[in-house]
């Protein structure tokens, strides 16, 4: 099994960009990021078994995480982008049968490739 994130791209601050992560029957599902120099941060996250999704405070109110369970693809909707948002954007699954939401990245054991994205000014 393996993750494809895509959808990174180039926008202007206060523009939208939606990531898509595919390939994955596993029911918590992550979305991280990293910049060059700072750790790997935990953006949002869902689960199939219903409840809210969580997200980071940082993108509360501006990023959206969904998923298609019929198309096994999640999907983080991004408004009201910041030049701070800008990252190399992963998505990531917990173990089979994990139904618990975190935002601890140790805690998910299957990573895709990144996908870039540049917030402009």
């Amino acid at each position: 099994v393996q993750l494809q994130a895509s959808g990174g791209g180039l926008v202007q601050a206060g523009g939208s960009l939606r990531l898509s992560c595919t390939a994955s029957e596993r029911c918590v599902m992550g979305w991280f990021r990293q910049s060059p120099g700072k750790e790997r941060e935990f953006v949002a996250a869902i689960s199939c078994a219903g409840g809210s999704p969580v997200y980071a405070e940082s993108v509360k109110g501006r990023f959206t995480i969904s998923r298609d369970n019929a198309k096994n693809t999640v999907y983080l909707q991004m408004n009201s982008m910041k030049i701070e948002d800008a990252a190399e954007y992963y998505c990531a699954a917990r173990p089979s049968r994990v139904t618990v939401l975190t935002s601890d990245s140790r805690r998910y054991n299957l990573w895709g490739r990144g996908t870039l994205v540049t917030v402009s000014s």
